[in-house]
């Protein structure tokens, strides 16, 4: 896996008002890696998404993401740039079928442009059939090959979430934001989705994911960025973000926390990542 960044936030800061929500944030991710943003509720989590994907504008700081400066490039130019992203509800299109929706995704990779599209049927017939084979491919890989013709509105809320990934999938990204991806799943989802992004890292994309259960992110990250309060306070591997006391006292609420309350964290954590989290 090579070591080169993907996506380096420099100083990023996002005000509304009166109010920082992310403030003076730096953030590397590697190429190839699967990189987690935790941090407890309103830490600014979902906004620094907004900022990555263009969302939202930054106030101050710069974005740039495989080599280029984004900072003021539109959400459209970086799907285009190979940036997408789920959210933390599932944005979907009720009225679609499963195999539709996903196939909503592919218009950035598709082969026949407008202008074609309108001149030669034969040429937009073979675009939309390779369009719809390429979206059954995403569908199997996510497990709902037998859900393609099942409309988006019948579909409970784990093939929901699995459908908007394959959805993103279908855009060609580089870097895939995941948006607590596993809120809301039971177990079996739950180890589906981190065997899911295991396999996509494997075969080249990078990955971020915000999450609130610290066992799924520690156990499928390489490295973790906290917030907190807007303002990155650790940044590591799962086993230093886990003993850093800035961290738990976060988590906990303790300014000075006890090695009663480090016990806590590390053991709501030890069963994802147990060979690397200190006893």
């Amino acid at each position: 896996m090579t070591t080169a960044p993907l996506l380096r936030l420099d100083g990023v800061s996002r005000r509304f008002g009166g109010l920082v929500a992310v403030r003076e944030l730096d953030m590397t991710v590697t190429a190839g890696a699967i990189h987690g943003l935790i941090g407890p509720n309103g830490a600014g989590k979902s906004t620094a998404f907004d900022l990555v994907s263009g969302l939202t504008r930054v106030s101050a700081g710069t974005v740039h993401f495989d080599g280029r400066d984004v900072t003021a490039a539109p959400a459209e130019r970086r799907v285009a740039a190979g940036i997408c992203r789920t959210f933390q509800t599932p944005r979907l299109f009720e009225a679609m079928t499963a195999l539709e929706t996903v196939m909503t995704g592919c218009h950035r990779t598709s082969r026949c442009g407008f202008l074609a599209s309108i001149l030669s049927v034969r040429g937009k017939a073979a675009d939309e059939a390779a369009i719809r084979r390429r979206a059954h491919d995403l569908l199997a890989l996510v497990g709902l090959e037998r859900a393609a013709d099942t409309p988006v509105s019948q579909l409970s809320y784990g093939p929901r979430r699995l459908v908007e990934i394959a959805r993103a999938l279908a855009t060609g990204p580089k870097l895939l934001l995941l948006d607590e991806v596993a809120s809301g799943l039971n177990p079996v989802e739950t180890q589906f989705v981190a065997d899911l992004v295991r396999t996509l890292a494997a075969d080249g994309l990078t990955v971020v994911l915000v999450e609130h259960d610290m066992r799924f992110i520690l156990g499928i990250c390489e490295r973790v960025t906290v917030l907190n309060f807007g303002t990155r306070i650790a940044d590591g591997t799962p086993a230093e973000i886990v003993a850093d006391p800035a961290v738990i006292a976060a988590y906990l609420g303790e300014a000075r926390p006890d090695a009663a309350s480090r016990r806590d964290l590390r053991h709501a954590a030890r069963a994802a990542a147990p060979q690397d989290l200190p006893s």
